[in-house]
């Protein structure tokens, strides 16, 4: 008996805002596209939807996430809008006066609403990548328990290790309850994010990964986010990172940010690792020369 596909889910958490966790997940789902998996992007942040523009959009849906939540709409031409992004998709927040939480609050299925849905799109995508807003709350919770994977970007400092300490932590331990319910708490991958050069910063590095090492529930991935004008400078121009620099400036340490985010795909989802290795610098310079070509 054959078993229908199931799309990969990965959350991009921390209750704390100002992780990069936007850039993080559209970098990402641009690359993921780019390597040929269909790419769902749910932007479920109401009050920075960063990710719901990252791009340019070549065909707006008139829904968004307020639909799908408010009335379990799951007809992709009414919620899922077309990036120009070949095979990168995006699910908009349009949640302006941040109704959604108390529905999910006090809706009957609650935290397991936006779970429910997603076999809706299991047919039509690989890879399905929730955005989140940085704060604690019944959305966030919600999208925990939604994911395969936990993806929560971490700066190298110590306050903010603590703060994921407190927070994230203690909100994913607050979850476990759900396990009785058959579902799977999903692991949580810590990322490093906006590392610099400077020896304190390497120093707390080492700190954060030894705090976390030895606990089965996180893994510190290797793959580390370098604290690079490029990604400002993608975000400026709505163009992916990996398509802006695919190869290493000659007057910097870090890698080239397709190298970064090649790494960081490869970590996170080691099932596609040969597309992602097959994205070398020859063939994401022909794309980006293709997409310009294009516009």
């Amino acid at each position: 008996m054959t078993h229908p596909k199931k799309a990969k889910r990965a959350g991009k958490v921390s209750t704390k805002g100002g992780t990069g966790k936007s850039t993080g997940s559209t970098n990402l789902g641009a690359f993921t596209a780019d390597a040929g998996l269909r790419t769902l992007l749910i932007d479920l942040d109401p009050v920075q939807p960063s990710a719901s523009s990252y791009f340019p959009l070549e065909y707006t849906a008139p829904g968004g996430i307020f639909e799908l939540l408010s009335y379990n709409e799951t007809d992709p031409a009414k919620i899922i809008s077309r990036t120009s992004i070949k095979n990168l998709d995006v699910i908009i927040s349009n949640d302006a006066n941040n109704q959604l939480n108390n529905l999910i609050l006090q809706a009957p299925d609650g935290r397991l609403r936006l779970a429910n849905l997603m076999s809706a799109f299991d047919a039509d995508y690989d890879l399905i990548l929730f955005d989140t807003q940085g704060a604690r709350s019944a959305m966030l919770e919600m999208v925990v328990l939604a994911s395969d994977i936990i993806l929560s970007p971490l700066p190298p400092n110590m306050l903010a290790a603590r703060e994921f300490s407190r927070g994230t932590i203690h909100m994913m331990d607050g979850l476990r309850s759900y396990a009785r319910l058959g579902l799977t708490i999903p692991h949580i991958n810590i990322i490093i994010n906006g590392l610099d050069e400077t020896a304190d910063a390497r120093e707390i590095h080492r700190t954060v990964r030894e705090i976390f090492d030895g606990n089965p529930d996180y893994t510190v991935l290797q793959s580390i986010i370098p604290d690079a004008v490029i990604f400002k400078k993608a975000a400026s121009q709505g163009v992916p990172a990996h398509r802006l620099e695919y190869r290493q400036p000659s007057n910097r340490k870090s890698p080239s940010a397709l190298s970064v985010i090649r790494n960081l795909a490869i970590e996170a989802f080691p099932e596609w690792k040969d597309r992602f290795e097959a994205m070398t610098e020859e063939r994401v310079a022909e794309i980006a020369k293709e997409a310009r070509r294009d516009e």
